[in-house]
């Protein structure tokens, strides 16, 4: 199968791990996916941002930074048909971005299979969050290319509500949430004795919101045993303050940071965790750090909330948390570092858990191509697939 990958992404940041992953894992099966988007994209590094999107945010009012965001539909629309031109794709897989039109005109214009992943509501997002202007336009852009996708697939079924809000039929809605190459983690091995000090990881882009300094607080608060310690892996604006907190505290030596890492390295980085925490996530979202802790095996603290019992269950895989009440996180975490047995099954079963229902970028990839496939047949059925591939042509 043909499969042509549109998307918009301009950094090299948890959406490209995402694409990347899922295109890595559609070609190991014998696909032939194009990627198409913007050049900048093929030259960034990690944590790199578009200098042209940045200054454009930075000094257009926001009403144009947004009208130029819409316009940009019409070059990535023209760079799609071109390279549908030698491609001849057989179907459109696109990566939904706020005001980007340009895959779901082209697969209109020629018939061909669209399918739409959809990884948050952002014209929701950005109008509570970054000061959305437009924000009749975004929910019209929105809901068009929603609702002209053939299969729709968000990242959990919360997010999947939301879609079907915006005029879509269930039947055309596919949860697919995110993955892992399980290979890349080693399965845990048995516990070696009592540890004198326990480390407790965070992997992701660390913000305010996440409350890590509630964790570096509450470790210099800790007077029992073991002895804890915390490693954030990655970087993001909250960052200094934490490191300002854990000073003050006396925990320089406990509280680590690595900054940014190649994802090479973050399975052996998180296999070296003792507890796995997931402070606290947005509603709807399909967090990959809680895969990563899933297949390294480790125990997980999470906030007890719909998105995330999609594919964690409490006292079974790991330890949930009220996060309407203070304190839960800390006695979660306190149990888990009181209870060797317990870190161990959890840790194991989430493990097992990401095998039985294939929670893998191969387990996406099958059933991206499936859905695919069953559009395909169906054109092929009622004779538009060949008229499909000579107009592109």
């Amino acid at each position: 199968m043909r499969i042509l990958y549109s998307h918009r992404i301009q950094s090299r940041d948890g959406q490209s791990v995402h694409l990347e992953a899922l295109v890595g894992a559609l070609a190991a099966q014998g696909h032939e996916v194009l990627v198409v988007g913007p050049a900048s994209f093929e030259t960034a590094s990690l944590g790199d941002e578009n200098r042209l999107v940045t200054l454009m945010r930075r000094w257009l009012p926001r009403f144009a930074a947004e009208l130029a965001e819409f316009a940009y539909s019409l070059p990535a629309y023209l760079r799609i048909t071109r390279a549908a031109q030698e491609f001849r794709p057989d179907v459109i897989y696109e990566r939904y971005n706020l005001f980007f039109l340009s895959g779901a005109l082209f697969a209109r214009r020629f018939g061909l299979p669209f399918l739409v992943e959809v990884n948050s509501p952002l014209a929701e997002e950005r109008s509570h969050f970054g000061g959305l202007h437009l924000k009749a336009l975004a929910r019209w852009s929105e809901a068009f290319v929603w609702r002209r996708a053939d299969r729709v697939l968000p990242v959990t079924a919360v997010l999947g509500a939301h879609v079907a809000a915006a005029g879509v039929p269930q039947e055309r809605i596919e949860v697919i949430p995110n993955g892992i190459h399980l290979e890349e983690f080693s399965a845990p091995g048995p516990a070696l004795g009592v540890k004198d000090t326990l480390t407790l990881g965070f992997v992701g882009f660390v913000r305010e919101w996440h409350g890590l300094d509630a964790v570096v607080r509450a470790i210099a608060a800790w007077r029992g045993t073991p002895r804890l310690g915390l490693l954030v892996v990655g970087e993001g604006p909250a960052r200094p303050g934490l490191e300002k907190l854990a000073a003050e505290l006396g925990l320089s030596d406990r509280v680590r940071f690595t900054g940014l890492v190649g994802r090479e390295a973050i399975p052996g980085l998180v296999e070296g965790f003792d507890i796995a925490l997931q402070p606290a996530a947005v509603p709807y979202a399909s967090p990959l750090k809680v895969f990563e802790y899933m297949a390294a095996g480790r125990a997980i603290v999470a906030p007890d909330q719909p998105n995330l019992r999609e594919v964690l269950v409490h006292d079974c895989t790991a330890l949930l948390f009220d996060p309407t009440r203070e304190g839960t996180m800390w006695e979660a975490v306190l149990r888990l570092a009181t209870d060797a047995t317990l870190r161990a099954r959890l840790g194991a079963a989430a493990r097992e858990e990401v095998v039985r229902r294939d929670l893998t970028w191969e387990g996406n990839a099958r059933r991206v191509t499936a859905l695919a496939e069953a559009l395909l047949a169906g054109r092929t059925r009622s004779g538009t697939v060949s008229a499909n591939r000579a107009l592109v042509g």
